[in-house]
């Protein structure tokens, strides 16, 4: 056991714990202090959000050690703090909020965002609060009400704060132990930002020559189109005509040996990613199938994922008809893995392919029917049909799970 003293809410506080407790979990089961929620207790979801020194802290990942000595403020301790007491009035009155269960997390952030930002644009604040999911709103009511504040306090004559009053580097809390010159952190950081985007092609291509990765995930999935085998086996030899299918995925220059450049851009709701990285294509014409192992990674959430994708082509039920069967594998790592669950990626997985199948028909019936140019095709991924097939699969659930209890 060891002795943790903090100073919370603006009260001293000591307490024996144990080394691994983590910030949430002493406030919650030491203090009692419940406004703190945890969500996916690894520092995503940005429910468990409290201040540190003034700074906004994930506190399901950090150590309450590590915050020997530190000004820890919850959301109890901002009852009567003015911008928390505008925020709420503002969040009551767009609608920011539903269930609740991510508002104490999302009202400190939003704090930071008013004390520190002088005149966002939406994107700035959609940016800001980014790490602050929330399954209810859609997010437009709380943007709306962090705009009317900002807007509200500027019009008043109260400017923001430069960087918040931050004056420090480092992990939150860290500063009450033995100082560091900043001066000599700052370059390290810029170097190490540096030298990581530097190397992220070379750990793509790292990660393809690791023979002994498995898929931490993996499904079937297949589809038909309305045309001769032969053609859509031709079809898929020309990897940039597949890339162009697929909606949001693009080449960074022409295939080489079977192996490409490029990138994909993924948006449903207020998630958005764009991958970059590698893949090779290999593909044996005498089984009509293939092989397409890939590596990319979002720098924005700094996730990486890399996966597999195997395809059969075959005659369909009916003549000039074609099947397509598809092995899917892979692995999603960093802040976005949280969104890796098998049926969501499915269903995404699903409605992917079947804009792909969509201008996969297009381009093959343009290509026969002699067409020039480009055909008009689908470029996006329509995410707003998504969410909305969820929403209804979920009622749908409700309404039977009501049904057999009636």
């Amino acid at each position: 056991m060891s002795t943790c003293n903090l100073n919370v809410n603006g009260s001293a506080v000591s307490a024996e714990i144990q080394p691994r407790t983590h910030l949430a979990d002493f406030l919650r089961e030491k203090l009692n202090l419940t406004g703190t929620h945890l969500g996916c207790e690894h520092g995503v979801c940005g429910a468990c959000t409290l201040l540190v020194d003034g700074v906004p802290t994930r506190s399901c990942i950090t150590f309450a050690l590590a915050c020997q000595q530190a000004e820890v403020t919850t959301i109890e301790g901002l009852d009567d703090d003015e911008i928390t007491r505008e925020l709420r009035a503002a969040f009551t009155r767009e609608h920011g909020l539903q269930c609740g269960y991510c508002t104490p997390g999302m009202v400190v952030s939003a704090r930071d965002v008013v004390l520190r930002m002088q005149d966002p644009s939406e994107r700035d604040i959609r940016v800001a609060m980014s790490g602050n999911l929330c399954r209810c709103t859609g997010y437009v009511g709380i943007v709306r009400a962090i705009q009317s504040v900002i807007a509200d306090r500027r019009g008043r004559g109260i400017a923001a704060i430069p960087n918040g009053n931050r004056t420090r580097l480092g992990p939150s809390g860290s500063g009450n132990a033995t100082a560091v010159a900043a001066a000599s952190v700052r370059p390290k950081a810029n170097v190490a930002s540096t030298a990581k985007t530097a190397e992220a092609p070379s750990a793509a291509a790292a990660s393809l020559r690791d023979t002994s990765w498995k898929p931490q995930t993996t499904f079937t999935q297949s589809f038909t189109v309305g045309h001769p085998v032969d053609d859509v086996w031709n079809f898929f030899s020309d990897i940039g005509a597949v890339a162009a299918c697929l909606p949001g995925a693009s080449l960074a220059g022409e295939p080489v040996n079977g192996h490409v450049d490029g990138q994909i851009k993924i948006k449903v709701g207020p998630i958005s990613a764009e991958f970059q990285g590698i893949a090779d294509v290999t593909r044996d014409d005498a089984t009509r199938t293939g092989t397409i192992v890939g590596a990319g990674k979002d720098k924005r959430s700094n996730s990486s994922t890399r996966g597999m994708i195997g395809y059969a082509v075959k005659p369909g039920d009916v003549e000039n008809q074609t099947r397509v069967d598809l092995s899917i594998g892979f692995t999603l790592t960093g802040a976005l893995a949280q969104f890796s669950r098998s049926g969501l990626i499915q269903d995404v997985a699903g409605r992917i392919i079947a804009v792909f199948v969509q201008n996969l028909e297009t381009r093959l019936s343009h290509r026969s029917g002699g067409g020039e140019g480009e055909p008009a095709m689908v470029r996006e991924f329509d995410a707003g049909a998504l969410m909305r097939s969820m929403a209804l699969g979920y009622v749908r659930r409700a309404l039977r799970w009501l049904l057999r209890r009636s």
